[in-house]
């Protein structure tokens, strides 16, 4: 069992999958990145502006306000926080469309390359022997048929 593991571990590691998932992951965080220093330094600004300096970032509803008692917290203030929450949703309303973006033309790369007939790009191997086999079994079938047919009118 113990084997059986480690080795389905090897042959995932060696056909590449888990590099491309760590690829993915390193870039996605870098990306992340991008886009939460673009909402925050070149987005919100503007919409600061906009509405006479406010700052999202601090923007909240105050549930409790804090006590002080000689200059000093006694009790916290309590507040829910959605200035920060606009900013994630930016963040993520961004990177969803730049991912929906990608996946879109990179399905249409796919497309391009999963058809034999075109070839404008290069189709892979599988696909290729796919479809030469597709046309062998139509071509056996309209055979077959055709046998079958003039048996028939032999009859």
């Amino acid at each position: 069992m113990k084997f059986k593991l480690l080795e389905e571990f090897k042959e995932f590691a060696v056909k590449g999958n888990m590099i491309d998932i760590a690829i993915g992951v390193i870039i996605g965080a870098a990306f992340n990145k991008v886009v939460s220093t673009l909402v925050k330094e070149v987005l919100m600004p503007p919409l600061a502006f906009m509405t006479d300096g406010t700052k999202w970032e601090n923007k909240k509803i105050i549930l409790r306000e804090a006590v002080l008692i000689k200059d000093k917290i006694s009790v916290d203030e309590i507040a829910i926080g959605y200035g920060k929450l606009f900013e994630a949703g930016i963040d993520f309303l961004i990177i969803a469309f730049t991912v929906f973006v990608i996946v879109k033309a990179m399905n249409s790369m796919k497309k391009k390359a999963d058809d034999p007939k075109n070839k404008a790009v290069v189709t892979p191997k599988n696909i290729e022997l796919m479809n030469k086999t597709n046309e062998l079994l139509e071509k056996q079938n309209e055979y077959l048929m055709k046998v079958l047919s003039e048996k028939n009118n032999e009859i």
